[in-house]
């Protein structure tokens, strides 16, 4: 069997098994045509791989000048396709398990003050209540406005938020049902601030009559509903507007205030994993610089011998 159909069946199972989304089998498919392109160059078959094979692989991704990040994801992705092929009985062994991962830094997410965030949610509020807007305007800007409420509310990934089913806006709970990575559910708590938001913007959705579909947050796309590409285009808009450096804002920024603003005021590492649906509380655990300054404080304010 090929190895282009041996990483087929791989990808298929990822799909069936995982529930592994399109962009992340794209991913997938990216990071194995490499690796098989030098296979190919290499006279492998990907059941024949040696460890030696994919330390050679790596260092060419060294040095074609791939960052340690990348060239980590890729091997994740080669780890994975060996171990599949084991497990199927394509291989003998997986010549994987001997490889480490190239050394690389772990960068601390960006992270936007309360007072910014503020900001953005008020440029974004003053954009529907404009009294020259038009109405496709004031839709926009409620749109907006609702998205942002609802990121910030609840710190969904960018993907969860845009592909909202219009359900979503009919609950009369304070929480969400979301559909995460590998079709997991979680549920997430919604702020007052929130469902108005959504109940303003569904409103003048209703009234221009487009209050149809299933998605909350419609568009001309592919998929029906607005893309991530758009609102983090429009979001960039709205940080001018605040006075932020557009290049410093994206719908990922405003999911990492929201877990850092949370621990920030004695939320539980815990508790924001699920609420962000991290499986692994490794995942979470990047956001522990910011629980610095409070654990000092607390040691400070708190323990018995700290006045002496």
């Amino acid at each position: 069997m090929s190895g282009a159909r041996q990483a087929g069946l791989f990808l298929d199972m990822l799909a069936a098994e995982r529930g592994a989304s399109k962009n992340t089998l794209e991913a997938y498919r990216r990071d194995l045509d490499d690796y098989l392109g030098f296979l190919d160059e290499t006279g492998v078959q990907p059941g024949s791989a040696t460890a030696a094979t994919i330390r050679s692989f790596m260092a060419g991704l060294e040095e074609r000048g791939l960052k340690a990040t990348s060239a980590a994801r890729r091997l994740s992705a080669v780890r994975q396709f060996h171990k599949f092929l084991y497990v199927e009985g394509y291989a003998p062994a997986d010549p994987t398990a001997a490889v480490s991962a190239p050394k690389r830094g772990r960068a601390l997410p960006k992270v936007l003050s309360v007072d910014q965030v503020d900001r953005l949610l008020r440029v974004a509020h003053e954009g529907v209540s404009r009294p020259e807007a038009s109405p496709a305007e004031r839709l926009r800007a409620a749109r907006m406005a609702c998205l942002l409420e609802l990121l910030y509310a609840t710190g969904l990934r960018v993907s969860e938020l845009v592909s909202l089913p219009r359900s979503a806006a009919r609950t009369r709970e304070r929480f969400l049902v979301v559909r995460g990575k590998g079709a997991k559910e979680r549920l997430v708590p919604l702020t007052d601030a929130a469902r108005d938001a959504v109940r303003a913007y569904v409103v003048l959705l209703e009234e221009q009559g487009r209050a149809v579909g299933p998605w909350l947050f419609p568009a001309e796309s592919e998929a029906g509903h607005l893309t991530r590409q758009a609102f983090a285009r429009d979001l960039k808009a709205v940080a001018s507007g605040a006075g932020l450096r557009a290049d410093t804002i994206s719908p990922h920024v405003l999911r990492h205030a929201f877990a850092s603003h949370l621990l920030q005021n004695g939320a539980d590492l815990r508790v924001v994993q699920e609420l962000l649906g991290h499986s692994d509380i490794s995942t979470t655990q990047i956001y522990t610089h910011v629980l610095d300054e409070r654990l000092k404080s607390m040691v400070r304010d708190l323990h018995p011998l700290a006045s002496t």
